[in-house]
């Protein structure tokens, strides 16, 4: 492609081909799918607040347990159930708690676990190490109890005993306990700082979703139980829980609304390893300088604070991109309604003349254009096409009509020039119209009805001007003025070179072939069919015997 062909091709714009349906029915469908898909788009819009811009939430959180507990005879306050955690944004409350005291570094036997039970010194391998075991053996085999015998161990004695914890839990009144979370917020992109302690809030308060739903006082026993759990039955083993603190706010002054929703669930699987618990110890000089510790297995609720959050505000920009994406969707009105088209199409209702109506005007069957011909004949208003190969004479093969362009002839028998001061009151005006004597075709020209036409061999030849028996095209006024005239045909090569030099003595060549031009356009209107449109038999000839070749050795229509 030159360079002038790529200048054309980016300077044209090609627009698709629509078919409009003038039914109320289609109109009103379309008008329904349109106003439901724009409702939706205005729906999703204001639902999911497409509207706005966003920003992800920055936190830190304080938490204070109060409670007081007495059991086992001793007063339970927060230094003894509070104990610290290393996670970020936790506590942990003491509920349940299994106690072995005055333990001294010494001998002394195992806790009767299964590889600790021995029978004689050769169970008990010296210096190993069990994963279960509380330290090291010293290969001796002595009595735990009147029953049973287990390895000697270089540990902590009294070794701690492996028994379940309590039940009901040492701590079971923590429940009542309460803590104190305050939560700050910061939203960066739109430099927005709040927190879920309001500032006129009443610290005598306690969290209840449906009467204090913003009160950031929490009693231990509510939280377990808006977690659907029980709290005496957790304490005995510990769990898991997560305090959730949703922040989703609209910081748009005419909508302000930036408040948390509080959300509680476990988080430790209840079925396969339920609890949580650790150990510590504390440790005593006595007297004679030896060490002496209390150990601690400490069971509990660890409660996890999870800070989620939006920050939502308008946003012009947001609002036109969110639009734009979604106004594509408006694409699916048409394929909704082509999609029903093609539906009924294949339904008993596609056997109406509607469909095949419709069907004729969407779609375009594109057809090689070497197995196809054009015919148009003075005596029918429409263009003909005929496909290859032939069987008989072109004038007598069956083909289909092209109705997108009826011609009408009936207005070329008309047309004057001033040029001309030749009479025309005895020349048939209207050439669709027969002649009062017929003419008649050669002998064994069955497929010529003008008798003008010139015997050939050829099927694709064998074509003439009209269907039926009448008067030959080429004797019209119109013929000679718009296809022979010399004058016509010059003036026409000087317009599109007017440099071109008549005198040529190829001239006859260059008007001949502007004949079979002439023609074709005439006869066959704006069709782009100049390759494969036919000239009849009869005024083939004509033009030729106008315009002839030096040597006659004519090539006829090119079936290639």
């Amino acid at each position: 492609m030159d360079v002038q062909g790529c200048l054309d091709s980016v300077s044209q714009y090609s627009s698709p081909k629509y078919v409009r349906i003038q039914s109320p029915v289609c109109g009103c469908v379309q008008i329904a799918f349109y106003a439901t898909l724009a409702l939706s788009i205005c729906c999703i819009v204001f639902i999911h607040r497409l509207y706005q811009e966003t920003d992800e939430i920055n936190s830190s959180v304080r938490t204070s347990v109060k409670g007081v507990a007495y059991t086992n005879n001793r007063i339970w306050d927060t230094a003894e159930y509070a104990i610290p955690v290393q996670g970020v944004n936790s506590f942990f409350v003491m509920t349940n708690i299994i106690t072995t005291e005055n333990q001294i570094e010494h001998t002394c036997p195992e806790y009767p676990f299964v590889k600790a039970i021995c029978s004689s010194d050769k169970s008990c391998e010296k210096g190993s190490v069990d994963i279960h075991s509380h330290g090291i053996k010293t290969g001796r085999c002595v009595n735990y109890n009147a029953t049973t015998k287990t390895c000697e161990v270089r540990a902590w004695c009294p070794v701690e005993s492996m028994e379940s914890p309590p039940k009901p839990a040492v701590l079971r009144s923590s429940e009542d306990f309460t803590v104190l979370i305050k939560n700050n917020i910061h939203f960066p992109k739109f430099d927005y700082n709040t927190l879920n302690f309001p500032p006129n809030v009443n610290t005598s308060c306690t969290y209840n979703k449906i009467t204090s739903p913003f009160c950031p006082v929490f009693r231990l026993g509510d939280i377990l139980q808006e977690a659907k759990e029980n709290f005496s039955e957790v304490a005995v083993k510990g769990g898991i829980i997560a305090i959730e603190i949703n922040w989703d706010c609209n910081l748009d002054r005419w909508f302000y609304n930036c408040r948390p929703k509080y959300g509680f669930y476990r988080l430790d699987d209840r079925k396969t390893t339920p609890g949580l618990h650790f150990r510590y110890a504390r440790y005593y000089k006595l007297p004679d300088g030896r060490e002496q510790r209390t150990l601690f297995k400490v069971y509990g609720i660890r409660f996890d604070v999870l800070v989620f959050g939006t920050g939502r505000k308008f946003n012009a920009i947001e609002l036109i991109k969110n639009l734009g994406s979604m106004i594509s969707y408006i694409g699916l009105v048409a394929w909704a309604i082509e999609f029903v088209l093609w539906v009924g199409s294949y339904s008993h209702f596609g056997k109406s003349s509607f469909y095949k109506i419709f069907n004729r005007k969407k779609f375009e069957t594109m057809l090689d254009p070497r197995q196809v011909l054009y015919v148009s004949y003075i005596d029918e208003p429409h263009v003909t096409l005929i496909k290859m190969p032939l069987k008989t004479s072109l004038q007598h093969a069956e083909g289909s009509i092209v109705e997108s362009h009826p011609v009408k002839f009936c207005d070329a028998g008309s047309w004057r020039t001033s040029e001309s001061n030749e009479n025309h009151d005895n020349e048939e005006s209207e050439l669709g119209q027969p002649l009062r004597q017929r003419a008649s075709s050669p002998d064994g020209q069955k497929w010529c009805c003008c008798g003008k036409c010139r015997p050939t061999p050829t099927y694709h030849e064998q074509l003439c001007c009209r269907r039926k028996k009448g008067q030959c095209i080429t004797t019209s006024y119109g013929f000679r003025q718009l296809v022979l005239s010399r004058d016509t045909l010059k003036k026409a090569l000087l317009y599109k070179d007017p440099f071109m030099d008549l005198m040529d003595d190829d001239i006859n060549n260059k008007l001949r072939h502007l004949a079979y031009k002439q023609y074709i356009h005439w006869h066959f209107s704006c069709f782009d069919l100049e390759d494969r449109a036919v000239i009849p038999n009869c005024c083939r000839w004509k033009i030729r015997d106008t315009y002839p070749k030096a040597v006659h050795n004519y090539t006829g229509f090119n079936m290639e």
